[in-house]
């Protein structure tokens, strides 16, 4: 690839069922301490490394949006749930590279994920797609297979002004703030008639108590 000559866009995804303050938090952080552009957050309609979500697309598109309103750093991006089939993120990345060729594309994502990247479809790929950087987030520390351990150290940038002089490529750990907050315990938590203040943003608590989300299920 030639040198990055475009602004620096991170890529932020999940499932977001509800969005809350351990999504938010952390994404702003990555966004401001990698001077990115901006950061785009991405539902999964089909995750292919989880079961089937609780709330419908629509629901969680909504509450993300209402969660980053305001907020110029952060943005919902719909184009997972735009795509059929499985949402693979190397297919998402390479929607982004269509169209922003020169740019780098930072790959933004917790230890957790990031121990599991050498399952994930094509994940040798995503390197040639965009930079990756691993959050520092509660639970477990690294804990990479080796072809992967091998690629991370390899490829691993001395600061994150690196990652503005290539599109793609390199890897990079950032500490965040560890907010230990689920979604699983959010639903749970609507579930058993119990407040979820100070768990989500009001928007997103307001949303889901007037459309009824997760109330009338069992939450795994």
């Amino acid at each position: 690839m030639n040198r990055a000559a475009g602004p620096a866009i991170g890529v932020f995804g999940g499932t977001f069922d509800p969005v809350h303050f351990g999504h938010l938090r952390p994404a702003l952080e990555a966004g401001e301490a990698l001077a990115l552009h901006q950061v785009r957050m991405l539902p999964s309609a089909q995750p292919p490394h989880r079961g089937r979500p609780s709330a419908d697309a629509v629901h969680r598109l909504a509450m993300l949006e209402r969660a980053v309103a305001g907020q110029s750093l952060l943005c919902a991006d719909d184009c997972e749930l735009r795509r059929e089939g499985p949402s693979y993120m190397v297919d998402t990345l390479h929607h982004f590279r269509a169209s922003h060729p020169e740019s780098p594309l930072i790959l933004i994502v917790g230890q957790d994920a990031a121990n599991g990247l050498d399952t994930w479809h094509r994940w040798a790929d995503l390197f040639d797609l965009a930079h990756l950087v691993v959050m520092g987030r509660p639970g477990p520390d690294a804990d990479y297979g080796d072809a992967l351990g091998r690629m991370i150290a390899r490829r691993a940038a001395r600061s994150a002004e690196e990652l503005h002089h290539q599109p793609a490529g390199l890897t990079f750990s950032l500490p965040v703030s560890q907010l230990d907050i689920s979604a699983t315990s959010i639903r749970n938590q609507v579930r058993a008639g119990r407040s979820i203040a100070y768990l989500t943003p009001p928007a997103v608590a307001d949303y889901i108590a007037d459309h009824g989300l997760y109330a009338d299920r069992p939450c795994a």
